[in-house]
Protein backbone atom coordinates (compact mmCIF):
# COMPACT_ATOMS: atom_id res chain seq x y z
CA UNK A 1 0.00 0.00 0.00
CA UNK A 2 1.49 3.42 -1.14
CA UNK A 3 1.59 5.96 1.76
CA UNK A 4 2.33 9.89 1.01
CA UNK A 5 3.75 12.03 3.57
CA UNK A 6 4.10 15.84 2.85
CA UNK A 7 6.42 18.40 4.51
CA UNK A 8 8.06 21.51 3.97
CA UNK A 9 5.28 23.69 4.98
CA UNK A 10 5.31 26.41 7.62
CA UNK A 11 5.15 30.47 7.53
CA UNK A 12 6.67 32.75 5.15
CA UNK A 13 6.01 36.53 4.19
CA UNK A 14 4.48 37.68 1.31
CA UNK A 15 6.97 37.04 -1.93
CA UNK A 16 8.85 34.67 -0.13
CA UNK A 17 9.28 30.85 -1.51
CA UNK A 18 9.01 27.99 -0.32
CA UNK A 19 9.45 24.09 -1.37
CA UNK A 20 6.84 21.45 -0.12
CA UNK A 21 8.01 17.67 -0.48
CA UNK A 22 5.72 14.24 -0.64
CA UNK A 23 7.94 11.36 -0.16
CA UNK A 24 6.10 8.01 -1.56
CA UNK A 25 6.16 4.56 0.25
CA UNK A 26 5.72 1.66 -1.87
CA UNK A 27 5.60 1.17 -5.53
CA UNK A 28 4.84 3.95 -7.82
CA UNK A 29 3.68 2.99 -11.69
CA UNK A 30 5.53 4.58 -14.31
CA UNK A 31 1.69 6.19 -15.75
CA UNK A 32 0.65 6.60 -12.31
CA UNK A 33 0.24 10.85 -11.94
CA UNK A 34 1.48 12.55 -8.80
CA UNK A 35 -0.69 15.55 -7.70
CA UNK A 36 -0.13 18.61 -5.90
CA UNK A 37 -3.83 20.31 -4.27
CA UNK A 38 -4.74 22.52 -1.24
CA UNK A 39 -7.52 23.89 0.42
CA UNK A 40 -7.65 27.06 2.06
CA UNK A 41 -10.21 27.49 4.94
CA UNK A 42 -13.57 27.58 3.86
CA UNK A 43 -12.89 26.54 0.36
CA UNK A 44 -12.87 23.54 -1.78
CA UNK A 45 -10.02 21.28 -2.43
CA UNK A 46 -8.05 22.95 -5.43
CA UNK A 47 -5.82 21.35 -8.02
CA UNK A 48 -3.03 22.59 -8.15
CA UNK A 49 -0.11 20.86 -10.23
CA UNK A 50 0.38 17.16 -11.82
CA UNK A 51 3.52 15.27 -13.17
CA UNK A 52 3.40 11.52 -14.20
CA UNK A 53 6.09 9.43 -12.56
CA UNK A 54 8.56 8.40 -15.29
CA UNK A 55 6.99 10.51 -18.50
CA UNK A 56 7.70 14.07 -19.39
CA UNK A 57 3.98 15.07 -18.54
CA UNK A 58 3.44 18.04 -16.48
CA UNK A 59 -0.12 20.34 -15.81
CA UNK A 60 -0.88 23.49 -13.57
CA UNK A 61 -3.76 25.02 -12.36
CA UNK A 62 -4.37 28.37 -14.35
CA UNK A 63 -4.14 30.33 -10.72
CA UNK A 64 -0.27 29.01 -10.33
CA UNK A 65 1.32 28.62 -13.79
CA UNK A 66 4.22 30.58 -13.84
CA UNK A 67 4.45 30.91 -9.68
CA UNK A 68 4.50 26.99 -8.94
CA UNK A 69 6.67 24.08 -10.58
CA UNK A 70 6.44 20.25 -9.69
CA UNK A 71 9.22 18.11 -9.90
CA UNK A 72 9.99 14.80 -9.20
CA UNK A 73 13.52 12.47 -8.13
CA UNK A 74 12.51 8.81 -8.66
CA UNK A 75 15.52 7.96 -6.81
CA UNK A 76 13.96 9.25 -3.98
CA UNK A 77 10.39 8.31 -4.28
CA UNK A 78 9.67 12.38 -4.01
CA UNK A 79 7.92 14.41 -5.27
CA UNK A 80 8.25 18.66 -5.05
CA UNK A 81 5.94 21.87 -5.63
CA UNK A 82 8.39 25.09 -5.84
CA UNK A 83 5.90 28.21 -4.81
CA UNK A 84 7.53 31.30 -5.82
CA UNK A 85 6.33 35.18 -4.92
CA UNK A 86 4.02 33.38 -2.79
CA UNK A 87 0.67 35.36 -1.61
CA UNK A 88 -1.34 35.52 1.65
CA UNK A 89 -3.88 33.98 -0.89
CA UNK A 90 -1.60 31.41 -0.94
CA UNK A 91 -2.56 30.32 2.41
CA UNK A 92 -4.04 26.77 2.71
CA UNK A 93 -3.43 23.19 3.89
CA UNK A 94 -1.54 21.44 0.54
CA UNK A 95 -1.97 17.67 -0.45
CA UNK A 96 -0.57 15.67 -2.32
CA UNK A 97 -2.57 13.03 -4.13
CA UNK A 98 -1.77 9.62 -6.12
CA UNK A 99 -3.49 8.66 -9.01
CA UNK A 100 -3.35 5.23 -10.07
CA UNK A 101 -3.15 4.32 -13.76
CA UNK A 102 -5.23 1.11 -13.22
CA UNK A 103 -7.87 3.47 -11.09
CA UNK A 104 -7.94 4.39 -7.40
CA UNK A 105 -6.29 7.42 -5.46
CA UNK A 106 -4.29 7.77 -2.39
CA UNK A 107 -4.29 11.28 -0.85
CA UNK A 108 -1.53 12.20 2.19
CA UNK A 109 -2.44 14.54 5.17
CA UNK A 110 -1.40 17.44 4.12
CA UNK A 111 1.36 20.25 5.34
CA UNK A 112 -0.05 24.17 6.26
CA UNK A 113 1.18 26.94 4.27
CA UNK A 114 0.63 30.42 6.04
CA UNK A 115 1.59 33.63 4.28
CA UNK A 116 1.16 36.86 6.36
CA UNK A 117 3.48 39.51 6.91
Amino acid sequence: QVQLVESGGGWVQPGESLILSCVASGTIGSRDVMNWFRQAPGKEREFLAAIRWSERYTNYADSVKGRFTISRDNGKNTVYLQMNRLKPEDTAVYYCKVDFQYGGDIWGKGTLVTVSA
